[in-house]
């Protein structure tokens, strides 16, 4: 099934490419072992989660279809030019509302959708451990799945055969760990990456315990690893283990690798990752040897302090949360942070406003910009600025069916003079049944395939469809 919206004088396609069955509301805590699957799907199906309930009339404080969540998975698909295909992922869902690793492609010659492969089972209704994916030197189509949090296995999945998604295989990793190779069964969060140069370097979460006054148990420390061929793994290298944790987000483009990250203040006993706070920034352009705040100052790691030199904005002072969308590159490999900010974790217009942010680093000073506000702590969108130094930013910044819940109507703006100043160009739905959330573009992307996302009810289980749009 195919929709487009025709506008006067510009015609935006959007695809819409099937959707899912009823999704059930399933406990979280599932331990059972994963399946392999390998089998073809009959629709792009994906998952419906929703997170920590609530007594007010938005239910939940974030929910809805959820198969492009989140932020922190990265990436999700990836342009080959070698096949002309853009190979992507997501979290999709089975009958018993189990979550699905599947896997496709747009093939670009002929403007079609291949069906998607069912990779694997995670035996989880749980949307953290949706999985990411990459492709190495020789077109082999590798899977990742995360665990959220401790309980339940991680796994690593690589095709049969290059550039094809029919048919893959466990990859049983291991990590070095004090000078020994042990087995590498769970990470969370991870965003990888492949270099002909450097293998797959990978930025991810692992938990730890830390005493009173230090954190709580399961502390959310971010950290990167290395692998040459994706099986054996190098010792995980922490990059801040600060109070409760941290979230990150990253990209990596010409050999430059980074990092944009908040942290968990310390509540005495409250969920201090609801109060996600601060902005930083870190990079590394020699594979994780050495790590430099914009500046080019040197950091040494791990960052335990609050106030550090990768620190971009104190926004705990200002009484304000930070939930980091996405991050990029400009011409001149300058890093640009997309970020949310608001007044409280709760949905609803009493912790409004949830104003998009940008903080983008000039060559001498971080310069920060207010683009627009929206309803959701979670309305999660993404930056991208091209090869000509035009900048865009596809979200949900317009209020949708299910007001003041994660998504809404997907909109495009643009920014003619750097992320200065930008403006709403056009909406790309509008009259939706369902809010629309967590728009991923591809690591390298073709014009035909920019941005991936779904749509879900924000308050209650439902069927969740797969969009994706062109430039």
């Amino acid at each position: 099934m195919i929709c487009f919206n025709k506008y006067i004088a510009t015609f935006l396609w959007v695809y819409l490419i099937v959707f899912t069955a009823n999704a059930q509301v399933h406990p979280d805590a599932q331990y059972a072992e994963g399946i392999l699957l390998n089998k073809k799907m009959d629709g792009f199906r994906g998952i419906w989660y929703a997170n920590q309930p609530n007594n007010s009339e938005f239910v939940y404080k974030y929910g809805g279809g959820l198969g492009t969540y989140t932020a922190n998975h990265n990436p999700l698909a990836i342009y080959s030019e070698e096949v002309q295909k853009t190979f992507f992922c997501y979290g999709a869902v089975n009958e018993e509302g189990s979550l699905i690793y599947a896997v496709s492609f747009f093939d670009h010659r002929n403007q079609t959708l291949a069906k998607p492969t069912a990779v694997f089972d995670k035996k989880t209704t749980d949307a953290h451990d949706n999985p990411v994916l990459s492709i190495d030197d020789e077109g082999y189509i590798w899977i990742f799945g995360t665990s959220h949090g401790v309980w339940r296995p991680s796994y690593i999945l690589k095709s049969k055969s290059p550039y094809s998604i029919d048919e893959f295989e466990l990859v049983e990793a291991t990590k070095s760990q004090d000078g020994q190779k042990i087995v590498m069964d769970i990470f969370s969060y991870l965003q990888v990456y492949h270099s002909p140069r450097e293998g797959f370097i990978g930025l991810f979460t692992h938990y730890i315990d830390k005493p009173f006054p230090l954190g709580p148990k399961n502390t959310r420390v971010i950290s990167w690893m290395k692998s040459k061929d994706g099986q054996n793994w190098s010792e995980w290298k922490d990059i801040a283990s600060i109070e409760e944790g941290h979230y990150q987000t990253s990209v990596f483009s010409k050999g430059k690798l980074s990092s944009a990250f908040n942290y968990h203040p310390y509540t005495k006993g409250d969920i201090g990752l609801n109060y996600r706070t601060n902005l930083y920034y870190l990079e590394t352009s020699d594979y994780g040897n050495t790590w430099q705040n914009a500046e080019g100052k040197s950091i040494q790691l791990p960052l335990t302090e609050v106030g550090n030199d990768a620190l971009v904005k104190d926004y705990k002072s200002e009484e304000l949360l930070v939930y980091i969308n996405d991050i990029m590159h400009d011409k001149d490999g300058n890093p640009v942070i997309l970020y949310v900010t608001s007044k409280g974790f709760d949905p609803g217009p009493e912790h409004g406003p949830h104003t998009w942010n940008l903080a983008k680093w000039n060559g001498k000073s971080w310069e920060l910009v207010r683009i627009t506000d929206s309803d959701n702590n979670y309305d999660m969108g993404s930056i991208f600025i091209d090869s000509l130094g035009d900048w865009m930013i596809i979200g949900p910044t317009v209020s949708g069916p299910q007001k003041f819940n994660t998504g809404g109507e997907m909109a495009q703006w643009r920014s003619k003079d750097k992320g200065k100043s930008w403006q709403l160009e056009r909406q790309l739905t509008k009259n939706s049944e369902y809010n629309h959330s967590y728009a991923r573009k591809p690591l390298t992307s073709h014009p035909d395939f920019v941005a991936l996302w779904a749509d879900g009810h924000g308050r209650k289980p439902s069927e969740s469809r797969l969009y994706f749009s062109n430039s």
